[in-house]
């Protein structure tokens, strides 16, 4: 039977609570068997390795959540400074339209005002659409400013010369030097135009 000295029962490192480390006990019944150092360290080395890589993993969510936005506009202007070069590759640009992307503004005066009417050929449907009129297809849109307030009229399909309208506002290419420029309120009220040169 081993002697059982109190100096070294229950110290770290020690198998046994013999005299000796690793000396065999007669041990309690009912205890847990110890573990050897090298096997004690390389748990020890195992949680703080887990509680480590938990830590990074905490600092790169963070990190990731900060960054996400960031990367988010990045990937928006990239794709927006691409869409003009996708738009004319597929064919379905203004310029394979072989349509003008923007006109400069035409200054007329409507109702005694100054009006600049600047028309934009848009967002084309279809290129082979056989009811575009006078270099304005479908998806033709007018911009119209006047009296400090700022139109944007969509073109309308009907047959002739190009006209635009909201439904409320219509303005009406029939005579180039004379645009109809109308407002339904109830009743239709006209405000005569003409060319400035």
């Amino acid at each position: 039977m081993a002697l059982q000295s109190p100096l070294w029962r229950g110290r770290p490192g020690c198998r046994g609570s013999g005299p000796f480390p690793g000396a065999p006990s007669g041990g309690n019944p009912g205890s847990a068997p110890r573990q050897s150092p090298p096997a004690k360290a390389r748990e020890l080395g195992r949680g703080l390795a887990q509680t480590f890589a938990r830590g990074l993993n905490r600092e790169a969510q963070e990190w990731g959540r900060a960054l996400q936005p960031l990367l988010s506009l990045c990937l928006l202007l990239c794709c927006l400074a691409a869409a003009p070069a996708l738009a004319e590759a597929a064919g379905s640009g203004p310029a394979s339209a072989g349509l003008p992307a923007t006109t400069p503004a035409v200054r007329y005066r409507c109702g005694g005002d100054l009006l600049l009417a600047r028309s934009e050929n848009g967002a084309v449907d279809a290129v082979a659409i056989p009811n575009i009129s006078a270099g304005t297809p479908p998806g033709a849109f007018v911009v119209l400013e006047w009296r400090g307030i700022s139109l944007q009229l969509p073109r309308t399909n009907n047959a002739g010369a190009p006209s635009y309208t909201d439904g409320r506002w219509w303005w009406s290419l029939e005579n180039p030097d004379e645009p109809r420029f109308r407002l339904r309120r109830g009743a239709i009220e006209e405000f005569p135009c003409s060319r400035e040169p």
